[in-house]
């Protein structure tokens, strides 16, 4: 993985001492709370509902077991010993105390971490495929290009104060396991005819307020130009971006504004000017950041062990894991494994000090010290041996952490909602944990197969409900927490923006909603047809008339018909 240079150790050194004496300026009111805000958000620091939240990034989710026992280490001193993984690929920890966060910020700082750019009008974390590197599908390693991104976009001062926050994903295998088309730019690498790399672009994606897949404004540019095509994109969205209305700043209300042609058009315009300036990326660059992302050491091993496959048929429990939780790896006898971040009645995305402790152990003695976040919110070990599988399976399980569920039911992707976030209408963590509890059948999960359900607590989408197969919005309704929900939304090559299906539901009746939902799915699929395969085969008519058919009897309502 990248380590710091000399410049990047100087430069997270000064942003420390620099927030330091901001903090104290803050401390001793010489600056006012409007003066801090954009200080603090400049380093990942929020005020939540109880206290202050900071968010570190995780540059496109890659982690060395030292790192993660940093995160342990804040978790137990400045925390309340646990964090929490983002659909960005990031971590946040909801408990930090003002007058700590810039020793945090020097902790970090010890093994290559900041806060950077984590908030405000900036661009974000770069994410992509944590399979990177290992997927059998993969073209070609997408990190050296994030990594490119990352230290070009971090403190690019044209770039420092855009009309709205900005995000980049970029997948580099045939699967966009990245979610690149709800992004304000999308990258997916691919090689034309003549068998050369480039990317092919899209822009303008993005959730919330309104969810739009992006455009596709360029099929193929060459990787020599990734930076300055990606300049002239930001130049167009800084100069024409609305600042007048926060709600419709964001680069997809341009794209949709003018046309995807027109702003394409624009682009190509102001790119000209720049294309082949000092921006263009040379081989010997690409070659300097690769070298940071070679292969590890694999062992010449079989295609298969025989103690393995014993396991696998002798034992249903690591069968049914082995099936959801462990992806192909593109060398022969290993394989990337999902640590599931998902056990009921654990908030989705929580993870304990001592499980992080657990988990960089595991890093050490399993996959060559390295770790994965997914924007699913969960774990990978991405360099496993096959014949070690039923080892690391026994003690991820003694640690609450071998769940069978990775693409099931009850992987649920939830964002903090209202227990934390100020922004939230609703909570999104109890709803998460009522239908997880529903649903605590891992038998019952499996035979439903592959369905994504996703949890926010207000339209900024944290929780990505809208491409959630079954999506869930809190709302505020009269001052009480409802929920909306939407079918059909999907990631990945198929992106597609879920519909409402009706008029909100009760906390109380959201398990039984997702009930009736499954049943037309069961009732109505046939063989091998995932839950997204029957909505976009049958519409969701069927699925609405259903939950709606009669009302939803509940004894929290004192008898009482709830009718939704």
């Amino acid at each position: 993985m990248y380590r710091y240079d000399q410049y990047d150790h100087q430069i997270v050194k000064e942003r420390v001492a620099q927030y330091r004496d901001q903090v104290r300026r803050r401390l001793s009111d010489e600056l006012a709370e409007d003066e801090f805000r954009i200080l603090r958000l400049q380093n990942g620091l929020y005020m939540q509902r109880h206290a202050y939240m900071l968010r570190i990034a995780i540059p496109y989710g890659l982690l060395s077991s030292q790192q993660m026992r940093m995160f342990g280490h804040i978790a137990r001193k400045y925390d309340r010993n646990y964090g929490h993984f983002t659909t960005r690929q990031n971590i946040q920890f909801n408990w930090i105390e003002l007058e700590q966060s810039p020793d945090i910020l020097a902790e970090l700082a010890t093994v290559e971490m900041h806060a950077i750019q984590t908030s405000g009008n900036c661009i974000r974390n770069t994410t992509s495929d944590e399979l990177a590197g290992v997927a059998a599908d993969e073209i070609i390693d997408p990190r050296p290009y994030a990594e490119i991104l990352r230290e070009w976009s971090t403190f690019h001062p044209e770039f420092a104060y855009l009309p709205r926050k900005f995000k980049i994903a970029i997948s580099g295998a045939k699967e966009d396991r990245a979610a690149t088309a709800v992004h304000d730019i999308g990258l997916h690498v691919l090689k034309n005819e003549a068998g050369e790399v480039g990317f092919r672009v899209m822009a303008g994606g993005g959730m919330g307020r309104t969810p739009i897949l992006g455009s596709v404004i360029r099929e193929f540019l060459p990787w020599q130009h990734a930076l300055t095509y990606i300049e002239a994109i930001l130049r167009v969205y800084n100069q024409y971006g609305r600042r007048d209305n926060i709600y419709k700043a964001r680069i997809k209300i341009l794209v949709k504004a003018i046309g995807a042609e027109t702003f394409a058009a624009q682009v190509e315009q102001e790119w000209q000017d720049i294309k082949d300036g000092p921006g263009t990326l040379t081989t010997e660059e690409l070659n300097r950041i690769a070298q940071y992302f070679t292969a590890p050491d694999y062992e010449a091993l079989p295609a298969s062990d025989a103690a393995f496959e014993q396991n696998k048929n002798d034992n249903k429990a690591f069968s049914n894991w082995i099936k959801r939780n462990v992806k192909a790896h593109k060398v022969s006898g290993y394989a990337a494994v999902v640590l599931s971040l998902k056990k009921t009645g654990v908030p989705p995305g929580d993870i304990s000090a001592e499980q992080m402790d657990f988990v960089a152990e595991l890093s050490d003695r399993y996959s060559f010290s390295e770790l994965r976040v997914t924007h699913e919110q969960n774990l990978v070990l991405a360099d496993v041996k096959q014949s070690e599988l039923f080892a690391l399976w026994q003690e991820a399980k003694a640690h609450g952490l071998a769940t069978p569920n990775i693409g099931l039911l009850t992987d649920i992707i939830c964002c903090p909602g209202g227990d934390f976030c100020s922004l939230a209408n609703a909570k999104s963590i109890p709803i998460a944990q009522a239908i997880a509890e529903r649903f605590d059948d891992i038998d019952y999960q499996h035979d439903i197969g592959e369905i994504e359900l996703n949890i926010s607590g207000c339209i900024n989408a944290c929780g990505h409900h809208h491409i959630g197969n079954i999506g869930i919005l809190g709302v505020d309704k009269d001052g009480s927490e409802w929920y909306q929900v939407s079918l059909g939304g999907s990631q990945g090559n198929q992106a597609a923006i879920g519909k409402i299906i009706g008029p909100s539901f009760s906390a109380a009746q959201m398990p039984i909603v997702i009930d009736r939902l499954l049943q037309v799915y069961v009732q109505q699929r046939t063989e091998d047809e995932r839950f997204i395969d029957t909505v976009q085969r049958i519409g969701i008519t069927p699925f609405k008339e259903h939950v709606y058919a009669t009302p939803i009897k509940l004894d929290l309502l004192k008898g009482e018909d709830a009718y939704v």
